[in-house]
């Protein structure tokens, strides 16, 4: 028997066979702490998601573990991820709450705190005097993104989406009432929240308000807020409190609530991106979250309010372009993305998940529609707009009565018989 050639054989099999281990742990084991069998591409990638943690992670001076899994940092307002924006060198305080809400609103809420509708605040502990609750971003949470540089923004094709042409939608699709005008300066409504059912990670499902200026192809400017289910973003398929913004049709401004520079939170009572409780439930009890955002005539910050007099926090008027004048479009309603990788339609659900006609207690509203005018008054959305870009899948109906006020119903299954 020729030994040599044994020893050789048996050389490089056990060579071929250290490839293979070396090679499946590097595809296994992509987080590991242990880098030593990391491709390089991928321990780059590591280093930079770690590097990004350390920027939008900030030391908390108090840490709340909240019942439904979510880590609170309690972060010093001056060191909260807004104070890293360039146009914030030399400013380390936000500003003080705006002395002229508008009017027409119930002042004698104006020191009333919101009811509790996170769980984080019901493990009786709560953020101290100068300090902000943030929700900690996990490497988990960034990994689940199609990229770092995309991570907590929206997809960019979601601004043709807001256009009033379906044709030009993509896959972004819309219930909503809107109004349109050359001074507009806010808007409020009552949001009912639910849980609605999303079908892929690329997908979402939301109901917000926006705030728009701009074109909407180039250098729109959009503020937004509401609530979204994403599980892409969170992990899960939890409804969420949830702000936005962008400044160029949603290419490279913005994120999603505290993800980077820009909103600057003034609360320490409420936590944005952080799951709402309790929901509604179809023919059950019903659950609604009132938001405001208005601009400050003084300073020309759009100050986010929630609740009864719960002042969130602002974005800078320095932020925006267009939306440093007002608003030229307020939209209320529901969005979701629609993958289409099949060729048939998302089962993603919309609010409820039930079409408008259902009604009460059976589909998902927005009641109480008011915009704020050129003179700081909040007044009823005379005259509101609704569409459905795709209403055998998605529709809206609309009302008003002395309760509600102006209201409408919107939402729907996705798929189905008449959604094919």
């Amino acid at each position: 028997m020729n030994y040599s050639c044994f020893n050789i054989a048996t050389f490089v099999w056990f060579l071929l066979l250290l490839i293979i281990i070396v090679g499946v742990h590097g595809i296994i084991s992509p987080a590991t702490n242990n880098s030593t069998f990391l491709p390089y591409k991928k321990l780059q990638n590591l280093k930079m998601i770690k590097a990004h943690l350390r920027k939008i992670n900030k030391s908390p001076l108090k840490i709340i573990q909240s019942p439904d899994g979510d880590i609170i940092d309690c972060v010093a307002s001056h060191l909260q991820p807004a104070f890293d924006h360039p146009q914030f060198k030399g400013h380390r305080k936000a500003m003080d709450p705006p002395e002229d809400r508008p009017k027409g609103l119930d002042h004698n809420s104006w020191k009333k705190t919101p009811e509790k509708f996170q769980q984080w605040a019901d493990s009786g502990q709560s953020c101290p005097e100068g300090t902000v609750p943030i929700r900690r971003t996990t490497e988990e949470d960034i990994l689940r993104a199609s990229s770092l540089r995309r991570y907590g923004r929206k997809r960019y094709s979601a601004s043709r989406a807001l256009k009033r042409d379906s044709s030009s939608g993509g896959h972004h699709e819309h219930a909503v009432g809107y109004v349109m005008g050359k001074e507009l300066y806010g808007a409020k409504a009552s949001i009912n929240v639910w849980s609605p059912n999303v079908s892929t990670s690329s997908e979402f499902s939301l109901s917000q308000i926006w705030i728009i200026s701009g074109t909407f192809d180039t250098d729109l400017n959009s503020i937004e807020a509401g609530w979204q289910v994403s599980s892409e973003l969170y992990g899960d398929n939890k409804p969420r409190f949830f702000t936005y913004w962008t400044t160029d049709a949603y290419k490279a401004t913005g994120c999603y609530n505290m993800l980077c520079s820009g909103f600057v939170q003034t609360s320490r009572r409420v936590a944005i991106g952080v799951a709402i409780s309790p929901i509604s439930s179809y023919d059950g009890g019903q659950f609604d979250i009132s938001v405001l955002i208005w601009k400050d005539p003084k300073h020309g910050n759009w100050w986010l309010e929630l609740g009864s007099g719960e002042l969130v926090g602002y974005w800078p008027a320095f932020l925006f372009n267009h939306l440093s004048k007002s608003a030229s479009m307020v939209q209320f309603g529901g969005e979701i993305v629609d993958s289409r990788s099949s060729g048939f339609h998302t089962f993603t659900q919309m609010g409820s998940g039930h079409f408008a006609t259902n009604g009460f207690r059976k589909a998902s509203y927005f009641r109480n529609l008011k915009v704020v005018d050129w003179d700081n008054n909040i007044v009823p959305t005379n005259g509101i707009r609704l569409l459905a870009d795709h209403p055998h899948c998605y529709d809206i109906k609309g009302g008003r009565n002395s309760v509600w006020g102006d209201y409408f119903y919107y939402g729907g299954p996705g798929r189905s018989l008449k959604c094919p």
